[in-house]
């Protein structure tokens, strides 16, 4: 069960919309001047818009959204010359819709949509005889410009530059890094109760935790059938997103409940004070952990009340998430170098595929990630709750057009996580001074300013996993090639297996404790 939450929580990169955005500003011609901005999506390689407003062009709007502007006799009588015409979607091409308008000496066309925006597509060289700006607009925003501006309305169209990078993913990267950093060392530490123990009692429960391990270790087989319920389980939600996001939504707010409760819960064990307890069904609990559950379930239930208020809850959302982080590279274990390889390499695969291969076989060339992510296509206002997101710190033309956060998605976290995680614990167990660690945790922070590099160059969906895995794995079969240690790196588990010398070590102590029996018979 644990692994088929985990799947369904770590199915998304980093992506970003590919859209091209503009800007409708609207001013009313009454009485009252009032100036309204909206967002539209044109084809830059029809016709591009100007990208400042005093280069752009003022037109008079005129609504035909009654009719589809199909056919000429959709012309109203006093025609439509000089006008920036809105007309409804559907039941023509974009280029069909642009030729009547054209042919009636319209200046610019909006095509008004009730469903998403996508550029308008067509016969580039069909358009090329048009020459008039083409875009679409939502009919919401259509229906908001009359009620507030009135009937009489001019607009002008222009699509201003994004800006060269939001200083928002510097702390989208700082709370990748720290999680990362933060959730592989935490994976290393033994817990507190077992730092008072005696030898024996320690080796004791050293070998039980090992074992209670083994269901959350990812062995190789373990990591090919989760990878293919990762696949799974976007593909059903490209096709059933309506329903099945709400099955996500439900995951995430119990998985999170249950992961801020396991990280606060291993501070407040170590605070000295206010033990109080109660005994119930022959075991002792703590007063301030049941007080600590009940905030925790609190938290997640008012995050799904108020999920979809942009305006504050990305704060409690992104804590909610970097606790399921930090839990999960806690809880989930890599027996050794090999599965992490295996796991890696494979969902680098996966990201590329759903990235870039997609889009060839999608019926609106979108890729599968991408539409998923951002719920687009599917009709409904809810979001996969599967990304750390920021607010944009620098207003643009994004922000106008509802992409307002920059978003990294967990599995970029905790993918690489685990294999840091794994540095960690080797390191532990081989005193390794945490070599490894701090190695492979620079090496993901590398990947992360790589990813968010060629993301702002290229302006286009970036899989975070084609830069992080490489760096990654590189860096940590380097560090082990150089040590001398790759074999043992690379089959070594602390968690499946144990080195002669330490084997015989705890042997030995154990052996040096054990006490005497009084009865010679027993000897």
């Amino acid at each position: 069960m644990a692994t088929v939450a985990a799947s369904l929580l770590l199915l998304l990169g980093v992506f970003q919309a590919e859209a091209q955005e503009g800007i409708l500003r609207a001013s009313s011609n009454e009485t009252s001047p009032k100036i309204r901005e909206y967002c539209i999506i044109f084809n830059e390689q029809w016709m591009p818009l100007p990208s400042t407003l005093t280069n752009a062009t003022n037109y008079q709007l005129q609504d035909l959204t009654s009719t589809e502007l199909c056919n000429s006799s959709d012309v109203p009588a006093e025609g439509i010359k000089d006008k920036l015409v809105v007309v409804m979607r559907g039941n023509c091409t974009f280029i069909e819709k642009a030729r009547i308008a054209v042919g009636n000496h319209a200046k610019a066309l909006l095509i008004a949509s009730t469903s998403g925006l996508i550029p308008p597509k067509g016969n580039t060289s069909e358009y090329e005889q048009l020459q008039i700006p083409v875009a679409l607009i939502s009919y919401a925003d259509i229906l908001s410009m009359k009620k507030v501006l009135g009937n009489q309305i001019s607009a002008t169209l222009y699509s201003p530059p994004m800006p060269s990078m939001d200083y928002s993913i510097l702390i989208v990267f700082f709370i990748a890094v720290g999680t990362v950093a933060l959730g592989s060392y935490w994976s290393g530490i033994e817990e507190p109760e077992s730092e008072s123990l005696s030898p024996e009692s320690r080796s004791k429960t050293r070998r039980g935790s090992k074992n209670e391990d083994t269901a959350n270790i990812l062995t190789p087989v373990t990591v090919l059938f989760f990878v293919i319920i990762v696949i799974v389980m976007i593909v059903l939600l490209y096709f059933f997103y309506k329903w099945l996001v709400y099955v996500v939504i439900a995951i995430f707010s119990v998985a999170s409940a249950i992961s801020l409760y396991n990280c606060l819960s291993a501070l407040v064990r170590r605070i000295p004070y206010c033990k109080c307890s109660f005994i119930c069904s022959s075991r002792r609990i703590e007063v301030r952990l049941v007080m600590l559950a009940l905030f925790c379930i609190t938290l997640a239930a008012v995050w799904v009340v108020f999920r979809n208020n942009d305006r504050w809850i990305w704060i409690l959302h992104d804590c909610l998430g970097v606790a399921f982080c930090l839990n999960f590279l806690k809880t989930l274990k890599m027996p050794h170098y090999k599965s992490c390889v295996i796991l890696l390499v494979l969902l680098l695969i996966y990201d590329v595929f759903f990235v870039f291969i997609t889009p060839l076989f999608t019926p609106n060339h979108e890729s599968i990630m991408v539409e998923v992510a951002t719920g687009s296509g599917s009709g409904s206002s809810e979001k996969l709750p599967v990304v750390i997101r920021v607010p944009r710190l620098v207003p643009s033309v994004a922000t106008l057009c509802g992409i307002p956060f920059s978003v990294l998605g967990f599995g970029d976290i905790i993918v690489p996580g685990l294999l840091v995680a794994y540095c960690r614990r080797f390191d532990v167990e081989t005193n390794g001074y945490n070599i490894y660690f701090i190695l492979c945790t620079i090496a993901y922070a590398v990947g992360m300013m790589l990813t968010f590099v060629v993301l702002i160059v290229m302006k286009m969906a970036q899989p975070a996993l084609l830069y992080l895995v490489p760096c990654t794995l590189i860096t940590c079969t380097i560090t082990a090639i150089t040590r001398k240690e790759l074999r043992i790196f690379w089959t070594g588990s602390v968690y499946e297996m144990m080195t002669p010398v330490d084997a015989a070590s705890e042997e030995t102590t154990a052996a040096l404790i054990e006490p005497v029996s009084e009865n010679p018979s027993e000897i």
